[in-house]
């Protein structure tokens, strides 16, 4: 954004890995095909498509010379880490294949080591890019290779950013952050977001920026095109959780807690217009106008509705249902009930046979139906006649 000297500085960047490639590592976020990882997961071999993987790194790296970066350093980094990598899963691989320790505990390091590649990868070449343009840029890589402490995630952020100048240091900071908690047993794809939250509730700025593809918007752009909706501008804490709860996340639920816990401002913008103000998170925003600040919605959704005659004056029937619902750990996006029968729709993705076995075990009836959502979302909607308008908006 057109700074130079000073101006530069007193920023910490948290990247992700290059478009697709912890797709290649674990699995397609949207198709589920598999990666490295369903390799190793099914005792196959693993070595070619690491080796695969290299070749298509440093096919990513060719398109940044033109900018700074430099190949040479970039090749040997990658190729260095990867056969690290390679050293760690051999060693997990034959562990697998003795049968004698926990399938699920292995596979779950697996994947942490794989989830670490593709940031690490991405985080040497932009810190290369700046320091080759004259930038003071300083690589903090939280994958924690070669590094046998037992830190917890907040105690390897809280360690690698001890003795950081800031106001004269751009940090480039991977997303991925090893932890004795394992951060993707806990967040799964959703850790870059995580790192990112941590790091902020440990240096306490006044706004943390997301960049994304789109601008938060008052639909989704994919969708209907971008030339039918605009960016939401402002918005609060409320009204992020809504949007995720239905899959439109501005950032993942359990990274924004710890932001708007300690009041830091959120700022979601668009990385293809870098001059745009994007739209601002914060805890108390409520909107001037009363009106609907972002329709959303999803069609991948179940409708599982329960129905039994003795529900009427029955104490506990909702318990009931909640706590099968519990025992398949699977949560809900929304819920109806009238005196027979309770209605809860769920991700498709959730769904198990064996859930309605179980329900059915204790309900008269059980039935099962796809069906889609429509979300009004707003800080200030609280108008009579807005659900009656609802057609022509």
């Amino acid at each position: 954004m057109k700074r130079s000297g000073e101006a530069l500085y007193n920023r910490v960047f948290v990247v992700s890995a290059f478009s697709g490639v912890t797709d290649l590592l674990l699995e397609n976020k949207k198709t589920g095909k598999p990666g490295v990882y369903h390799r190793i997961a099914k005792y196959q071999d693993f070595h070619r498509p690491l080796m695969s993987l290299i070749v298509q790194l440093k096919s990513i790296n060719k398109k940044y010379k033109s900018i700074g970066l430099d190949l040479t350093l970039a090749d040997q980094f990658i190729e260095n880490h990867i056969t690290e990598a390679q050293k760690y899963l051999e060693n997990l691989a034959n562990i697998l294949a003795s049968g004698y320790v926990s399938k699920a505990g292995i596979l779950q390091a697996a994947r942490e080591i794989l989830a670490s590649i593709g940031e690490s990868h991405s985080a040497f070449n932009f810190t290369n890019i700046l320091k080759n343009m004259g930038i003071n840029a300083i690589l903090i890589d939280l994958s924690g290779f070669n590094d046998h402490r037992a830190f917890t995630i907040d105690q390897r952020i809280k360690h690698a950013f001890k003795n950081i100048d800031f106001e004269n240091t751009v940090c480039i900071v991977t997303g991925y952050a090893k932890g004795t908690e394992g951060i993707m047993r806990e967040f799964d794809r959703g850790y870059s977001e995580v790192t990112f939250s941590k790091i902020a509730e440990f240096l306490k700025p006044q706004e943390a920026i997301i960049h994304k593809e789109y601008h938060l918007s008052t639909a989704d752009p994919a969708l209907v095109g971008i030339e039918n909706c605009t960016p939401v501008g402002y918005t609060n804490y409320d009204i992020a959780d809504q949007l995720a709860d239905v899959g439109m996340e501005a950032i993942h639920p359990k990274a924004s807690k710890p932001l708007e816990i300690n009041g830091i401002h959120l700022r979601i913008k668009n990385t293809f217009e870098p001059a745009h103000p994007g739209t601002l998170i914060t805890r108390n925003f409520i909107c001037e106008h009363k009106r609907v600040e972002v329709i959303t919605g999803t069609d991948k959704l179940l409708l599982i509705d329960v129905y039994d005659p003795l529900m009427v004056g029955s104490v506990g029937s909702d318990l009931h249902i909640m706590q099968i619902f519990y025992k398949h750990h699977i949560s809900y996006t929304f819920k109806a009930t009238s005196a027979n029968s309770i209605s809860i729709a769920i991700w498709e993705r959730d769904f198990v046979k064996k859930l309605i076995s179980d329900l059915e075990d204790d309900f008269e009836k059980v039935t099962i139906e796809e069906v889609a959502m429509v979300c009004l979302l707003g800080s200030n909607i609280d108008q009579p006649g807005l659900l009656a308008k609802v057609p022509t908006l």
